[in-house]
């Protein structure tokens, strides 16, 4: 088992930044591959970065490229996701996820999630 516990999320204004944070305990050795997802209000969740945990691959969806960037500390067993220039069509709650598989696209862990919420 993996667990996972997000924190960093809050109210921003439009065109801020915040950085979220995603602990993960437990079977730690086994995982191969982290991301981060969110699901607003009403919407589907969606994809929004990933890495493998050695940091050989990342990945973005486009809504978020050149805006977020996916990083980790491997000796906390931690990954990151610093926001920036945030939008109000990034409010959502955000969820971190881990792969044990050898796949950055399935995800067997979640965390319970953190909320962004970004004012005009």
């Amino acid at each position: 088992q993996v667990h996972l516990v997000e924190s960093g999320g809050g109210l921003v204004q439009a065109g801020g930044s915040l950085r979220l944070s995603c602990a993960a305990s437990g079977r730690t050795f086994s995982v191969y591959a982290m991301g981060w997802f969110r699901q607003a209000p009403g919407k589907e969740r969606e994809f929004v970065a990933a890495s493998t945990w050695s940091g050989g691959n990342t990945r973005y969806a486009d809504s978020v490229k050149g805006r977020f960037t996916i990083s980790r500390d491997n000796a906390k067993s931690t990954v990151y996701l610093e926001m920036n220039s945030l939008k109000p069509e990034d409010t959502a709650v955000y969820y971190c996820a881990a792969s044990t598989r050898i796949s950055i696209t399935t995800y067997e862990y979640w965390g319970q999630g953190t909320q962004v919420t970004v004012s005009p």
